[in-house]
């Protein structure tokens, strides 16, 4: 920004970027306390899940009914692959493209866009919005 951008700044100005910082260091500080608070919740519900499979483990059920609630026990299934160019070839291979998420690479796509400006694929769409950066002034 230039020197006389900056010293142009209107008090409302000033205003607005003083509380927008005070909001954004309380919805942080806010943010830690929950974190630690939750972090310590889920460390004692993964005892408790933990304790609850080994219990159906040990009674062989998949399933126990309690006055509080219904345990279940479920396999839970995460898949991966380290080599997408086999992975490719495999999906191409058996037309299994269904194996795939539907979603565009963000950063990606911008940067594809930019240093190809005459080519855009059919179907594409694009939202743009104004966003605003509040940067804290030096010894503030």
């Amino acid at each position: 920004m230039s020197e006389e951008a900056e010293m142009g700044a209107t008090p409302q100005l000033d205003k607005l970027t003083e509380a927008f910082i005070k909001i954004r260091d309380a919805r942080s500080e806010l943010k830690h306390e929950y974190e630690i608070k939750d972090k310590a919740l889920e460390e004692s519900a993964k005892m408790l899940e933990q304790a609850m499979l080994d219990a159906c483990k040990q009674l062989g059920v998949d399933s126990v009914r309690t006055p509080y609630g219904t345990i279940i026990r479920s396999v839970k299934s995460r898949y991966w692959t380290n080599d997408w160019d086999s992975m490719y070839r495999f999906i191409s291979e058996h037309d299994a493209f269904a194996l795939l998420e539907k979603r565009l690479h963000q950063s990606h796509m911008k940067e594809f866009l930019a240093e190809n400006p005459d080519l855009q694929p059919m179907g594409l769409n694009v939202e743009s919005e104004y966003t605003v950066v509040v940067r804290r002034a030096k010894g503030n």
